[in-house]
């Protein structure tokens, strides 16, 4: 875990500033977020992900959410909406490089789902990324407060949300991060370590290169640290991911050579 007295808050970009790159790739910006409404929805993730193909379009997705009911929502209504929000929070598209790397690594092992969820959730929902500080600066065992996260996520929109929104977010957005493994308790939430795969390191690296982190930084970045890593465990992870043939990675000393092409094997095809 990072130490708490080092750091209170984290930029997702190095300086601050989003990499021309990023929004091609996937992130999304600005002022609004899915956790307005809704959290990471990691149930209906994995159930309409198995209910579609790898090769999928956004059209075959929104077909088995809204006529195939596959998330056996009431309504039509609320089928179409909750197609609208896992669309901003997923990309659900393969023309989109974010979801085609999530898919890939999906279908590759099961233990890292959680986590894979939460890392693109917190690239396409800025309102989501804003509560992180509150979360991974808080000690194993300690008791979440709810101000807190407040605190975070004002410091980040300012009077942009009235105050029942951010009571809104605050709420959804404590619901994400127990839905990662970061919280667990219903009334009380308590901070717990969570266990990263090869395969959640791979897209965490992917999301900080795609972010504008080169080199060695890309370890101590905040992606990795949202898996609770420190640099040391990112570097052994990324070996494990370079094992299993998800990226190319040399590293020596402080000089680290990474290439990340692997993971998008569909960037030919789309």
């Amino acid at each position: 875990m990072v130490d708490t007295a080092t750091e209170n808050r984290l930029s997702f970009f190095p300086g601050n500033e989003p990499s021309p790159s990023a929004e091609a790739v996937g992130f999304r910006f600005g002022a609004k977020g899915t956790h307005t409404s809704r959290t990471m929805m990691f149930e209906e993730l994995q159930d309409v992900l198995a209910a579609a193909p790898a090769d999928a379009r956004r059209q075959d997705y929104a077909s088995a959410i809204i006529e195939g009911n596959c998330l056996f929502k009431p309504t039509a209504s609320t089928r179409r909406l909750t197609n609208q929000r896992l669309g901003e929070l997923y990309g659900m598209d393969l023309s989109l490089p974010m979801f085609r790397v999530l898919r890939r690594l999906w279908d590759l092992e099961s233990d890292g789902h959680r986590l894979l969820a939460l890392l693109s959730s917190i690239a396409r929902d800025p309102l989501l990324a804003a509560t992180a500080p509150a979360i991974i600066f808080l000690p194993v065992n300690a008791e979440l407060q709810r101000d807190a996260v407040r605190t975070a996520l004002q410091a980040v929109v300012g009077g942009r949300l009235s105050d029942s929104t951010l009571d809104k977010v605050c709420r959804n957005a404590a619901s994400t991060w127990s839905q990662s493994g970061h919280l667990e308790g219903r009334t009380f939430k308590k901070r717990r370590l969570v266990h990263p795969t090869a395969g959640a390191a791979a897209f965490a690296i992917y999301l900080a290169h795609a972010a504008g982190f080169r080199g060695a930084e890309i370890f101590s970045s905040p992606w990795l640290r949202l898996l609770d890593c420190d640099p040391s465990r990112a570097r052994q992870l990324a070996l494990d991911a370079k094992r299993i043939g998800l990226i190319d990675l040399r590293m020596a000393g402080d000089v680290v050579e990474l290439n990340i092409s692997r993971l998008d094997p569909y960037s030919a095809k789309v």
